[in-house]
Parts: C-alpha cells; sequence; structure tokens
C-alpha cells in the first residue's frame, strides 16, 4: 500500500478516481488534502468468506499546517461477476457501517441460501414482523462528534428515496448541526417475494447549536425487483419501523 516514489497528490488522486463515493467528500476535506506533505497507508482490517472479500485501508496525510487526515478506504467484491469496488470515507464510523451493509452474494441458481429453510418457517416470519415494531431497549447516552455533522446531514437526506422522507424545514433545520452520532438500531434477513432481503436502521442523531437535539432514521434494505440495496429516511422511528414492516409484508 505504501510507494516510497509515490507523492501524496498522486495518492490522493489515485484514491479519487477509484472511489464510487468520492463526490460526497466535502470539498473543504480534499483542499486540505492537497495541502498534504506525506502520507501511510495501512490495512486496518478485513474479511474474507466463500463469496464477499472486504478489506478496510486507513490511510494518513500529514498536512502542511502540522496536522493530520485520515481516510478511510472500503474495498470489496460486490461488483459485477466480482468486480472490485472502492469506497472512501473520512469517518471511520461511517466506513463500519457501509462494510456491515455489505452482504455475500446469493449462491447460483437460488436455493435456500445461507439462511436454511427460513422460507417454510411461518412461526420465523411472523417474528420477525413482529419484531420490526418492538420498541428497542433503552440506548446508551450518546456521544457527539463534532464533524462536518451538517453536511453529514445533508448527504443522508440527499440519498433517500422514498418520496415522503423529510422536507425542507428538515433540511433547514439541520444546517445548524454540529455534532452528531450513528447507531444501528434493528438488523435482520428474511425472505421477500421468494428472495432474500436484508433489512438494518440506523438512526443518525444530531446536536444543534441552541443545544436540541433531532434524528434522523434510515432504513437500509434490499427489498427491492432487482435485489439492489435502497435508502429510505424518515423524521421519527416509528414511520421507519412501519416501512420496513410493509417492505416486509409484500408478498
Amino acid at each position: 500500500m505504501n510507494d516510497p516514489h509515490e507523492t501524496p497528490e498522486s495518492h490522493l488522486e489515485r484514491l479519487l478516481g477509484r472511489a464510487l463515493n468520492s463526490f460526497e467528500l466535502p470539498d473543504a476535506t480534499v483542499e486540505r488534502l492537497e495541502s498534504a506533505l506525506a502520507h501511510a497507508s495501512s490495512l486496518h482490517s478485513s474479511h474474507h468468506s466463500a463469496t464477499l472479500h472486504r478489506s478496510l485501508y486507513r490511510h494518513a496525510y500529514l498536512l502542511s499546517d502540522g496536522s493530520s487526515l485520515t481516510l478511510w478506504e472500503l474495498v470489496h467484491n460486490t461488483g459485477r461477476d466480482g468486480e472490485e469496488q472502492h469506497e472512501l470515507y473520512e469517518v471511520e464510523a461511517e466506513a463500519r457501517l457501509a462494510a456491515s451493509r455489505l452482504s455475500p452474494a446469493s449462491p447460483a441458481g437460488g436455493g435456500r441460501g445461507p439462511l436454511g429453510g427460513f422460507e417454510d418457517d411461518f412461526d420465523a416470519d411472523f417474528e420477525l414482523l413482529a419484531s420490526l415494531m418492538v420498541t428497542p431497549p433503552a440506548p446508551a447516552p450518546r456521544v457527539y462528534v463534532p464533524d462536518d455533522s451538517a453536511d453529514h446531514a445533508r448527504r443522508v437526506l440527499r440519498r433517500a428515496e422514498n418520496a415522503d422522507r423529510p422536507g425542507e424545514q428538515t433540511a433547514r433545520r439541520l444546517r445548524a448541526a454540529f455534532a452528531h452520532h450513528i447507531t444501528q438500531v434493528f438488523g435482520r434477513q428474511c425472505r421477500v417475494a421468494g428472495k432474500d432481503a436484508g433489512f438494518t436502521l440506523y438512526e443518525h442523531g444530531f446536536l444543534l447549536l441552541d443545544g436540541s437535539e433531532t434524528s434522523l432514521w434510515e432504513v437500509e434494505h434490499t427489498a427491492t425487483p432487482d435485489g439492489r440495496h435502497m435508502c429510505e429516511v424518515y423524521g421519527d422511528e416509528g414511520a421507519a419501523r412501519a416501512a420496513m414492516e410493509h417492505r416486509a409484508q409484500v408478498r
């Protein structure tokens, strides 16, 4: 990962050029990285199974003002025909969340797959639908991280595909966000319309300049006709769980 003859500028250009989501990096971050004097890369973690390979790399840069900045690169083989894909994140937590959303491809020809005979288990299916509406246990005390939180809120809202996502009023309020936290509050695999589907619910909590708190509730699922990942965002947890329940009931 470390080429002693590669300049920080060319290294950054190579990372941005191959990342699928490089456009999501804040412009201010890219501008800061343009002043990098040195860089170092290392493998942070990896996971390998029969069908899924993913690795998380840490790219650290020493800037001209003496500070440092880190980019997290997620590499995985979920492209067409196992093609390697690259994603870049400024926050390690976001990179780990993205990694957790990856799932191994279904075995060729369908079959039971990793869930065994789940589609034949009515009790388990009923339990899933019920659990979608269950109130989760009391969360641990929140730790907010000041880190371009207004920009993070903008990106969450921008990737929402549901028509009833929070509107401009919410977007304006979140421009005053200066710290945030991300929590996965639900995750489950099931069968929808005869296909494996995954549901994950994330809370994006924000601390605003006036001291108030608010959250966006993001549903990631693959209950789509072609099995692709879809993102939906809601203004409250109840609406998000109701949306998951509706998606899981489609047969």
